[in-house]
C-alpha cells in the first residue's frame, strides 16, 4: 500500500512549493513528461499536473509522442493507469484511438500530420475521463502540432512521452521537462539514485555561453556540423546526417580544431570519432544542441571532460522537476518517503517530488 498522502514526509519543507507550482512559477507553456522507463509514474505524473491545470482554470492541451492511455503496456502487457483529459482540455491524438475514447470529443481541426494510427486531429474533450493517446513522433510534425494546440487556447501544452525517446524534451520543443523515475528502475534506492544521476548527467549538460552560440548559430538553425579553430574562424561547414558524420570528422582531423558544433544525433560511432578529434586537438570544445541529442552514457560523458574535452549544449534543458514513483510492477517495492528522502539528498539542485504524497495538498487548492 501506498502511505497516507495525508502524512506529509519531513522532508517537504526542503523544496519551495509543489511540482504545479515549479510549473507555474517558470511560466511553462510547453512542458514534456518523460519517464526513466517503462512504468516509472509518468502517466501518473501527467494526471497530476491535468488536474492540477483544471483546477487553477489553466486551459491546457495534450499530446503524446508515441502511443499512451491505453489499459495495458504494450512491452510488459501489464494494467497501467489511463490519462485522464478534464472537460475543456484541447487533445491532439490519432484518428483509431478515438475510436476506443471514453469521452465525448468535438472535433477542432484536421493537422494533415499522419501517424501509424491514422492522421493526428486536434479534439476538444467534452468530459472528464480516459482517453488513449497517440501523437506524431517527429520534431517538426510536434512543432506543428504544439502551434495547433496553441492556436486553440491552450496556456500550457504538455507533452507525454514514449519509451526510449526523450527528443520531445529538447528545448526545441518544450520549454522544460520533468523526469519520472523509480523502482521500476530495478536494484535498491542507491541504484535508482545512480540511475537517475546518471540520466541527468546528460539531459542536464550546461549551456554554452554567448559567444559560442553566437559562432555555432548556423549550424543549428541548418542542420550539419561546423568547424572553428582555437580563434574562432571557420574551418569547415557542412549540412549533413550527423549519424553518418564520423569519417568526414576523421578525414579533416590534421586541421585546426577549437569548437565542433553537432546538430543532430551523436551515436556511438560518432561519439568515438569525436574521442580521437579530442586527442589530436586537446582542450576541444563540442557542442550539442541539448542532452536529448546524446544516445552515449554518462561514462562517455565522464571521461570526455576527464580527458581536457568541453560538451555543451546549445540550448539547456530547463528541468522543472523530478517525479518519483516507488513501486515497480515486476515485484518489489520502496518506502516512499525514504526514497523521497533520499533522491531529494542526492539532488539538492532539481525539485523532487512523489505527486501520490502531495495530493491531498494539491486538491485543497492552487494557484
Amino acid at each position: 500500500m501506498r502511505p497516507n498522502p495525508l502524512s506529509r514526509s519531513k522532508t517537504d519543507a526542503m523544496i519551495p512549493g509543489t511540482l504545479w507550482e515549479q510549473v507555474r512559477r517558470r511560466r511553462m507553456k510547453t512542458l514534456a513528461v518523460i519517464g526513466m522507463t517503462k512504468n516509472t509514474g509518468k502517466t501518473v505524473a501527467l494526471n497530476h499536473l491535468l488536474a492540477c491545470a483544471a483546477q487553477a482554470g489553466v486551459d491546457t492541451g495534450v499530446t503524446s509522442v508515441g502511443r499512451d492511455g491505453e489499459e495495458h503496456d504494450q512491452v510488459f502487457f501489464i494494467a497501467k493507469p489511463p490519462v485522464l483529459v478534464r472537460s475543456g482540455s484541447v487533445v491532439a491524438t490519432a484518428r483509431d484511438t478515438l475510436l476506443r475514447s471514453r469521452v465525448g470529443w468535438k472535433l477542432l481541426a484536421q493537422t494533415g500530420v499522419d501517424s501509424p494510427m491514422g492522421e493526428i486531429l486536434i479534439v476538444r474533450a467534452l468530459q472528464h475521463g480516459a482517453m488513449e493517446i497517440a501523437g506524431a513522433s517527429r520534431g517538426s510534425d510536434q512543432q506543428q502540432i504544439i502551434a495547433h494546440l496553441q492556436q486553440f487556447g491552450c496556456a500550457l501544452v504538455l507533452l507525454d512521452g514514449a519509451l526510449g525517446r526523450s527528443h520531445h524534451a529538447s528545448p526545441a520543443l518544450a520549454d522544460g521537462m520533468v523526469l519520472a523515475t523509480g523502482a521500476a528502475l530495478g536494484g535498491g534506492v542507491h541504484d535508482v539514485i545512480r540511475k537517475t544521476r546518471d540520466r541527468l548527467a546528460i539531459l542536464g549538460i550546461p549551456a554554452a555561453d554567448t559567444a559560442i552560440v553566437r559562432l555555432c548559430s548556423e549550424v543549428f538553425a541548418k542542420g550539419g556540423v561546423g568547424i572553428w579553430d582555437h580563434a574562432g574562424v571557420a574551418v569547415f561547414r557542412a549540412e549533413m546526417a550527423t549519424l553518418n558524420a564520423a569519417s568526414t570528422l576523421l578525414g579533416l582531423a590534421d586541421r585546426q580544431f577549437g569548437t565542433l558544433a553537432v546538430s543532430g544525433a551523436v551515436g556511438k560511432a560518432l561519439w568515438r570519432a569525436i574521442g580521437t578529434l579530442l586527442e589530436r586537438h586537446p582542450g576541444l570544445t563540442l557542442v550539442v544542441a541539448d542532452g536529448t541529442k546524446l544516445f552515449i552514457e554518462q561514462a562517455d560523458v565522464a571521461a570526455f571532460r576527464q580527458r581536457g574535452g568541453k560538451l555543451l549544449a546549445y540550448r539547456r534543458i530547463n528541468i522543472v522537476g523530478i517525479t518519483l514513483n516507488p513501486f515497480s510492477p515486476l515485484g518489489g517495492h520502496f518506502v516512499a518517503e525514504e526514497l523521497l528522502d533520499a533522491a531529494r539528498r542526492a539532488f539538492p539542485a532539481y525539485p523532487v517530488t512523489d505527486v501520490m504524497l502531495e495530493h491531498a495538498f494539491t486538491t485543497t487548492g492552487v494557484s
